[in-house]
């Protein structure tokens, strides 16, 4: 009878470390899963603001190539832009590149620095939408601009399908 008893608790006490185990793998494999994710949304984040600075710097640097890499070719694409003289806005990709097309063919590039102030980047699935504000300096001229800009994640790549800004003024 004490032989039973005690192989009984042997028993219990062994399932009791077996769940323990269980249990511990389970939150450690959670635990694996988050950092994952967390390192997915930054990694995506960080890849978003690389989309959006070399889009800037090669429309600056009259790079047409690049440039145009960098977006969606859609006819939901998207640009817009409105300071104290006025609004402007261009809807679909093909508008988009036919408006620019005289720009690449006869701009300078230019030797101005940009500076970017992060104050959003939301990731939702294969979409993201970004807020930050652009300083531009072009000796003697300087650009203050409030920004957005939408993009879709094609192919492991995100692409612009949207950009927005509005000129702060006075400067």
């Amino acid at each position: 009878m004490h032989f039973e008893v005690f192989n009984y608790i042997v028993k219990v006490l062994n399932r009791s470390v077996v769940m323990k185990k269980i249990i511990q793998i389970v939150i450690a494999q959670a635990l694996m899963m988050l950092m994952n994710i967390t390192v997915q949304a930054q990694n995506d984040k960080d890849a978003i603001k690389a989309v959006i600075e070399q889009e800037t710097a090669s429309f600056m640097n009259v790079d047409y190539n690049t440039w145009s890499s960098l977006w969606l070719k859609v006819p939901y694409a998207y640009w817009s832009y409105s300071d104290s003289t006025g609004t402007s806005f261009v809807e679909g990709w093909d508008n988009l590149n036919k408006t620019y097309a005289d720009y690449f063919k006869n701009a300078k590039p230019s030797k101005a620095e940009i500076s970017h102030e992060w104050i959003e980047i939301r990731i939702f699935e294969n979409g993201a939408y970004a807020h930050f504000v652009q300083k531009i300096y072009d000796e003697p001229d300087s650009d203050e601009t409030s920004q957005i800009r939408v993009l879709e994640k094609k192919d492991g790549k995100w692409k612009l399908i949207c950009v927005g800004a509005i000129a702060k003024y006075p400067h």
